[in-house]
């Protein structure tokens, strides 16, 4: 009968235990909030700056006529393989023909003229000559004299510019006989017929500003890909990084490149709208081609900027962000927060929440190169170390400094059989 009393009374204290213990929680807010974590290793990270382009040959020429005819012969087709110095087409030849026969005809001219006063001027020499002499002795007036040296000096000139004229009908022959032999045009390379514009019968307008592309030989064993990088990208790409290039047109299937070129300036597009883009023209030489690249067609680029073979890393989803104040335990004044975190200058502090006695604690770290999956930790944590790795809502929003969590890997061991078994 003793015994009643005491059993009812510790029952009575283990409920109201219970009961306080509930409050707490619940006026505390101390709901722990199931994370999913992973250790701290050292991995190979990659890191790489994509872009998108085209492909297109290494070497191409785009023919365009010097001279406006009428296409009248076209000797290739589009794909055909051409030698150097092999005939590719020819313009209507009559008009530069006819001019050719002009400015010769006006060469012939000149050059009677020329002669003509030529010989005016040897007579007006001698006569000049002879009159000299004569004053000399007395036997002619001064003013006779004057007037055959006037009359001297006159032909001089008129032959100085019967020479010149001479020579400007030899430059409009020289110049019609270029525009002629423009209107056969020959393949400055081997290559293929990439592009065929225009075709026989069609109108070959000669431009030296705007050029009206007739045809483009290339060579498609050398190709590369012309990507467009980001401008916060470009400062880490340089000449001779390794890159790789997927081709919609050639799916599962992964080029291997180099970085030959990288454009000085920028390309941009949307200017003034909110779509503005800024970007730098890079260019990708394909050190394994295919028999099946075409120019023309879309590519996008991986371009390996830095490689860590034994980096100490984490998963990226476990690096968060959280200002000085958000960092501060409960209880915590903020003094005592900024004595252990150090903020950039945009305020925020870098960090990875780590498991130590069932809370979450956030470390301070600073982070290195990163890949799609992975990101270099320089200084902050230790091999080894077990981070959390999920959910992405508890890292970035949810998870608190000093939260009591529950760890549960399983769900997400699930969650990635289940989907590797999908694939």
């Amino acid at each position: 009968m003793k015994k009643k009393p005491l059993l009812i009374g510790a029952a009575i204290v283990v409920v109201a235990a219970g009961v306080i213990a509930a409050l707490a929680m619940k006026g505390g807010g101390e709901e722990a909030l199931q994370v999913q974590t992973a250790k701290v290793s050292r991995q190979k990270i990659v890191q790489k700056v994509t872009g998108t382009g085209k492909i297109q040959p290494k070497t191409q020429v785009k023919i365009s006529a010097d001279v406006s005819a009428k296409i009248t012969k076209l000797a290739v087709v589009e794909g055909q393989w051409v030698e150097k110095g092999a005939f590719l087409l020819e313009l209507d030849r009559e008009r530069y023909l006819a001019l050719v026969e002009s400015a010769e005809a006006n060469v012939r001219s000149a050059q009677a003229n020329a002669t003509l006063v030529s010989e005016n001027m040897m007579r007006s020499e001698k006569e000049f000559a002879r009159s000299k002499e004569l004053v000399a002795g007395n036997l002619e007036s001064q003013s006779v004299f004057e007037d055959k040296q006037a009359a001297y000096q006159v032909e001089v000139a008129r032959y100085d510019a019967a020479k010149n004229q001479v020579s400007q009908a030899r430059a409009a022959l020289k110049q019609a006989r270029d525009d002629l032999s423009k209107t056969t045009i020959y393949a400055p390379m081997s290559g293929t017929i990439s592009d065929l514009n225009k075709e026989q019968g069609e109108i070959a307008i000669g431009s030296q500003f705007q050029p009206d592309v007739i045809l483009i030989i290339a060579d498609l064993s050398a190709m590369e890909a012309q990507i467009n990088v980001d401008e916060n990208d470009i400062v880490s790409i340089a000449v001779g990084q390794e890159a790789e290039i997927e081709v919609d047109a050639l799916p599962d299937q992964v080029l291997k490149g180099i970085v030959s070129e990288i454009a000085s300036s920028a390309n941009m597009t949307g200017a003034g709208s909110s779509d503005q883009k800024t970007e730098f023209e890079v260019k990708i030489t394909i050190t394994s081609p295919l028999e099946t690249l075409r120019p023309g067609m879309t590519a996008s680029a991986d371009v390996l900027t830095k490689t860590n073979e034994n980096a100490v890393s984490v998963p990226i989803q476990s690096v968060a962000v959280r200002t000085v104040d958000q960092l501060a335990m409960k209880g915590e004044e903020r003094k005592d927060a900024e004595a252990r975190y150090q903020a950039d200058d945009d305020g925020f502090v870098e960090i990875v929440f780590c498991i130590e006695g069932g809370k979450a604690v956030a470390k301070q770290v600073k982070t290195g190169i990163q890949s799609d999956e992975l990101i270099e930790i320089l200084d902050g944590l230790a091999e080894g170390d077990e981070v959390v790795t999920g959910s992405y809502r508890a890292i970035s929003k949810d998870l608190e400094n000093g939260a009591v969590v529950t760890v549960d890997n399983e769900t997400q061991a699930d969650a990635v059989e289940q989907a590797s078994g999908t694939d």
